[in-house]
């Protein structure tokens, strides 16, 4: 976690960053506990997110147990008030001015947060139905999700087609690098897949820990009860554009958010097209925020001219300040 590429780079230049927010798969019991120690808002932030989900969620991340935590209405909020924690240590250390922000999936949401399109309040609330409609959508057990390794997102998609039938489909869910695809769907169809995958050359099939079908035509019952939710939610226009998970494009409109935040239930993440996209804007450095440091991984499979940094804990303001040089500290909020 937080470790540094590109660490000789020079502040010669005003460089054109972005940065990335972490989705489900990155959580870890005490992932934000670095900054809950040392920083009072850290802890406002999750005593606020206690007190608007009726519940310690503070406790379920800082302290577990992970089968808690892994329940994905609990590791929505968790995740996106971790990544808010470490997004406001960073704006507090160095004066930083994105050009673009995207997230992961989840990840998304902490980007409409950092982006001041969507309140903190409003965004918890959501996170946490989220999960929970996700998972009601789909019985235990029914729907499951893989990773492909060693095919392109082509080649995944002719083998979906080939391992689904009318009852029970897979599809391409996480098109995360060149070499990466995460699948989803029933589950018998994606037991069909990995077989097929293999038979085409796939390195490896890794089915994934996953408690809902993320990202497929399984989600269509939790896309219906979340737009509804969604119905009185104000969003206002970002500061800096996001680029969606679902067109790959940067988007400033507060009216487009309900749709693609709707459609993204049922749609792939594009994640190798958010990254070429950034490239193409100009953007020279990325910067994922939050635990983990998958993003950064991913980055460096999509565009290796790209300079990557992660912040995860304390420990990586330390890395971070050789690079960006270091700013009084602030107290900035980002929640």
């Amino acid at each position: 976690m937080g470790k540094m590429s590109g660490s000789k780079m020079k502040q010669k230049k005003k460089q054109k960053v972005a940065f990335v927010f972490p989705g489900q798969g990155s959580q870890v019991v005490g992932m934000s506990k670095s900054f809950y120690n040392v920083l009072p808002w850290a802890k406002e932030a999750y005593g606020a997110a206690d007190e608007i989900l009726g519940f310690g969620l503070s406790k379920i991340a800082l302290e577990g147990p992970p089968e808690e935590l892994n329940k994905t209405e609990n590791t929505q909020p968790a995740l996106l008030v971790a990544s808010l924690i470490a997004l406001g240590a960073l704006k507090a250390s160095f004066p930083l001015e994105p050009i673009l922000m995207a997230g992961h999936s989840l990840g998304e949401y902490t980007a409409l947060v950092a982006s001041g399109a969507l309140q903190f309040t409003d965004a918890v609330t959501l996170v946490h139905k989220r999960g929970l409609f996700m998972q009601e959508a789909v019985p235990s057990g029914t729907g499951a999700m893989a990773a492909v390794i060693g095919l392109d997102a082509a080649k995944v998609e002719e083998v979906c087609t080939a391992a689904s039938e009318a009852e029970s489909v897979v599809v391409p869910a996480n098109i995360n690098s060149p070499a990466q695809v995460v699948v989803s769907g029933a589950a018998e169809a994606v037991e069909r897949l990995s077989l097929l995958a293999k038979e085409a050359g796939a390195k490896r099939v890794i089915p994934l820990k996953v408690s809902a079908p993320s990202h497929s035509p399984l989600m269509a019952p939790a896309a219906v009860r979340f737009a509804e939710e969604l119905k009185s939610i104000e969003f206002e226009k970002p500061n800096v554009p996001i680029v969606s998970n679902v067109k790959a494009t940067p988007t400033a409109s507060r009216k487009e958010f309900p749709e693609l935040l709707t459609s993204q239930l049922t749609s792939p993440v594009r994640w190798v097209e958010t990254i070429e996209r950034m490239k193409a804007e100009g953007v020279e450095v990325i910067i994922e925020i939050g635990p983990g440091s998958v993003l950064t991984g991913l980055t460096k499979r999509i565009d290796k001219s790209i300079q990557t940094y992660s912040l995860a804990s304390v420990e990586d303001l330390g890395e971070l300040s050789k690079v960006f040089g270091e700013a009084p500290d602030r107290g900035d909020k980002s929640w």
